[in-house]
């Protein structure tokens, strides 16, 4: 028993450590970058958004705020007290959705852990990401014109917390807070993965996720919903079930669906739609989900 249990573990040490020196500079990399746009570009991104008022054209505004949405390296429960400045400021709910839409699904941090997946794998997350945004901005713009989608009366804008004078310092506390963030959920993600890679045969991935591409964007877009917890974390576990066979669609729609529908996103976008608008959106992001897998899966056959 002794003998089989020492065999197991030094499997499992094996695929963990070889996870881990695959991914572990993707993640300190993507720290590094996503504190420095926190710490340094953060205000002028927002600053960019709350000019946009004096554009006219819906639609370009759409998509200048899903493009603002990617660049920020806000987290949802700094989005929506941000996105709540904006509208008291006079931004229309279409911009806020689209902002808000894409920043939910993507930021800096996560396009550099996202390398960690191909090349191939981080232009999806990108571009589905980025068109995620446009795609609820337009909805809104159609069939809710004239009317208020959100309710941002309960919401200020938070205190910047880099407000130490010296830069570095700055940079340093905010480097050691994403750090403590994300620091956990990678390790057990990089866990994971190596118990995937010992003990879940590589003809189970791919009948799940990549046999059947209809089958597997479905599985894919419903296993993000209770399984996704942080984007750092699922990195680990995506890469090992993409060398399984998990095909590129199922991988978009897990990738949409995850941070989309994540435990405590919800809770804050619950707050500022109301449970019908909150209806809706769930709706939205797994339709959108299933939409984008499948189209993804017929160009990458």
């Amino acid at each position: 028993m002794m003998e089989i249990l020492r065999r197991e573990l030094i499997y499992f040490w094996y695929y963990f450590t070889l996870q881990l020196s695959q991914i572990f500079w993707y993640w300190i990399i993507g720290m590094a970058a996503g504190s420095l746009v926190s710490v340094f570009f953060k205000d002028r991104i927002h600053a960019l958004m709350r000019g946009m008022k004096k554009t006219r054209h819906g639609v370009i505004g759409i998509i200048f705020a899903s493009a603002l949405g990617v660049a920020s390296p806000l987290c949802m429960y700094g989005t929506i007290p941000i996105a709540a400045s904006f509208s008291k400021g006079g931004i229309r709910d279409e911009w806020l959705a689209s902002f808000m839409m894409s920043s939910i699904l993507l930021n800096p941090q996560l396009i550099i852990y996202s390398a960690a997946l191909g090349v191939k794998v981080l232009w999806i997350r990108i571009l589905t990401c980025f068109f995620c945004g446009i795609a609820v901005g337009l909805l809104i713009m159609f069939f809710f014109r004239g009317k208020s989608y959100f309710d941002f009366k309960s919401f200020d804008e938070p205190a910047s917390r880099d407000t130490d004078p010296n830069l570095f310092i700055r940079y340093l506390k905010n480097l050691w807070r994403n750090v403590k963030a994300t620091g956990l959920y990678f390790l057990v993600g990089i866990v994971l993965s190596a118990l995937f890679q010992r003990y879940i045969p590589e003809d189970a991935i791919t009948f799940v996720f990549g046999g059947n591409k209809a089958w597997g964007v479905l599985m894919a877009a419903t296993v993000g919903v209770p399984l996704y917890v942080c984007g750092g974390g699922t990195i680990p576990i995506l890469r090992t079930w993409l060398a399984s066979g998990m095909s590129l669609g199922s991988a978009a729609a897990f990738m949409i669906t995850g941070p989309a529908t994540k435990i405590t996103n919800l809770g804050a976008l619950k707050s500022v739609l109301g449970i019908k608008h909150f209806l809706l959106y769930w709706g939205f992001v797994v339709g959108f989900s299933l939409v984008c897998g499948t189209i993804i899966n017929l160009i990458f056959h």
